[in-house]
């Protein structure tokens, strides 16, 4: 997808601008700050994680994960699906870090933008009483909330969310939650929160199951194909910056996997839904 000028005057002020923190977004595993960047007259918001703020995990090398979300961006960008929001390895006020383009969601107080019409439905991955699919959602899950009531864990089925589910079997993400997908204004649908992806073992774990076992389609085939064809060249040393060479290739083995095999995996691993789903 092609920047639009304003698109890529908001990425000059995130990679050039003076960044200043206007609040910590708590809910985060992570240190994760909310901050302005000003170049000249422009200002645009962003969300800053500093690899110093890190948690270690068993699992993921430490300091790494501010450069695994970069390396999904990377990865979106080559598809063209425009899935994960302009994002960028630059210094902070906390040191080094990822700094990603804030996205401007519903009822968001930073939007500046004309929102869309309200909906009364079910949010793109959401809980229905047990037994009330709604019409175009896909069912995933049962299971009880707080109250002890049976419910639906469900998402619609929705091109765009399609396309996601496809990038996260590619980047090997294990975080794909409810709240790791973001409506914007614009009419997108972005993924974030990308830290523990692109791992060269078997890490898939997402609430976008509804598609298992489906096949993938041509379209969709000729766009992984030419991803392969780049991750063998540029895309894989861009990525060998920060992730390892084993990982450039376990990308790539998923890659053909499913071009040799255009079926989308079934949950059948252990945990293969990140807890809490949202």
């Amino acid at each position: 997808m092609t920047p639009t000028p304003e698109d890529e005057r908001a990425h000059r002020v995130l990679a050039q601008g003076e960044l200043t923190v206007i609040g910590r977004i708590r809910s985060a595993s992570n240190a994760t700050f909310l901050c302005e960047a000003r170049l000249d007259d422009d200002l645009a918001h962003c969300v800053y994680k500093p690899v110093a703020g890190e948690a270690p995990l068993w699992d993921f090398p430490d300091g790494t994960l501010a450069g695994r979300e970069f390396g999904a961006y990377l990865v979106s960008a080559a598809l063209g699906w425009n899935v994960v929001p302009y994002t960028i390895i630059r210094d902070g006020p906390a040191g080094p870090g990822m700094v990603q383009r804030w996205v401007d969601q519903p009822g968001d107080a930073l939007s500046e933008a004309d929102e869309p019409a309200h909906s009364d439905g079910p949010d793109l991955v959401d809980l229905v009483p047990a037994g009330r699919l709604p019409q175009g959602y896909l069912p995933i899950l049962q299971a009880y909330d707080h109250t002890g009531d049976e419910v639906t864990l469900v998402h619609a089925d929705d091109e765009r969310l399609r396309r996601m589910a496809v990038f996260d079997v590619v980047i090997n993400n294990a975080d794909r939650k409810g709240g790791h997908i973001l409506t914007g204004v614009d009419g997108g649908v972005y993924g974030v929160d990308h830290g523990v992806s692109l791992h060269s073992d078997d890490k898939l774990r997402t609430v976008l199951w509804g598609w298992a076992g489906k096949p993938v389609d041509d379209a969709t085939l000729g766009v992984l194909a030419r991803l392969g064809e780049q991750v063998s060249e540029d895309l894989g040393a861009q990525l060998g910056e920060h992730i390892t060479r084993r990982e450039v290739a376990a990308l790539r083995a998923r890659i053909v996997a499913l071009l040799d095999d255009p079926v989308m995996p079934t949950p059948d691993r252990h945990r293969p839904i990140p807890w809490p789903a949202f």
